[in-house]
């Protein structure tokens, strides 16, 4: 099984690592410095569950350079999921599976109007874990997990083949049949998780500990979930309480990519997580405040940092 890798981030770099470490066959599709320090030096990651080196990779930004393979990681950022979508043609063969481990509700649609959506596989990722410098990836918890499956919950020899070697490569995967409600379950956490590290530009644990930046959080996880409740009725009557749970039992220093993103100056995915629930919400008949203040406060840096006068 031939696989890409389209936006090798950090996410896309550390589980492609773990497959290629493994023997499996894959390539990368990167730019800027992070490819060129891939080109010339290899892969490093940095984990608590064990480092990886690479000496060499296949890395590239043309996926022409690669040709068809089996299974596209998708792992673009938001904004540019038209846009990669539309490049990843040259990587495609009549039974290649695109598997989208993006944030956010509607990547999986998107990429399904460009490619067709019988390619497109849905799935959830949850590490954190960022670009230490180009070329080498720091993982910063001990656990990596990632869920995937067929949109219509069917078994398919492309889906099962990929499981077998995400779990050769000693990844945590799982291959389940209602990946609808797996994304919905993750938008929640991630949704409240950004909104609230970001605008207090602090990591989870500082905002935990804060009676009043807590209030917030618990409001922010309440709106995503009523939202997630009512656009999918699967998604469990307790999974409010399991977000907060969750949060409270991470690491102190877990940050949302958002908030690393603002700390880099970068664009944020704030209109596809907060936004998304504002959205969802005026769609649904229903409130989601928190949120809409978040998108609101945070809007001057939706396309980078702002220039100061």
């Amino acid at each position: 099984m031939k696989i890409a890798v389209m936006g090798a981030g950090a996410l896309g770099c550390y589980f492609g690592g773990r497959l290629a470490e493994s023997g499996a066959d894959v390539s990368f599709i990167a730019r800027g410095n992070h490819l060129e320090a891939m080109q010339k030096n290899g892969l490093v990651v940095e984990s608590p569950l064990g480092d990886i080196k690479l000496d060499q990779v296949v890395a590239t930004e043309e996926p022409a350079e690669i040709g068809p393979v089996d299974i596209v990681i998708f792992l673009v950022k938001l904004p540019d999921t038209r846009h990669a979508a539309k490049q990843i043609g040259p990587l495609l063969h009549n039974e290649t599976g695109v598997l989208s481990f993006q944030n956010g509700i509607d990547a999986w649609d998107w990429i399904g109007e460009e490619v067709g959506k019988d390619k497109v596989l849905g799935g959830t990722a949850a590490i954190p874990a960022d670009v230490k410098e180009p070329g080498i990836i720091r993982h910063s918890a001990d656990f990596a997990k990632l869920v995937f499956g067929e949109f219509d919950g069917r078994s398919s020899q492309r889906s099962e083949q990929l499981h077998a070697l995400f779990k050769n490569a000693g990844v945590d995967a799982e291959l389940v049949d209602d990946i609808d409600v797996k994304i919905w379950e993750k938008f929640v956490m991630l949704s409240a998780f950004s909104a609230a590290t970001t605008i207090a530009r602090l990591p989870i644990g500082p905002v935990r500990d804060h009676i009043k930046s807590k209030t917030l959080l618990e409001q922010l996880t309440r709106e995503s979930f009523e939202v997630g409740k009512k656009a999918c009725p699967g998604l469990p009557d307790n999974h409010a309480a399991n977000v907060l749970q969750f949060l409270e039992n991470a690491p102190a220093a877990m940050r949302s990519s958002m908030l690393d993103d603002l700390n880099r100056g970068k664009p944020l995915e704030l209109d596809y997580l907060s936004g998304a629930v504002v959205r969802k919400a005026k769609e649904l008949g229903l409130e989601a405040s928190a949120h809409a203040f978040v998108q609101q406060a945070l809007s001057p840096y939706v396309d980078g940092s702002p220039k100061l006068p």
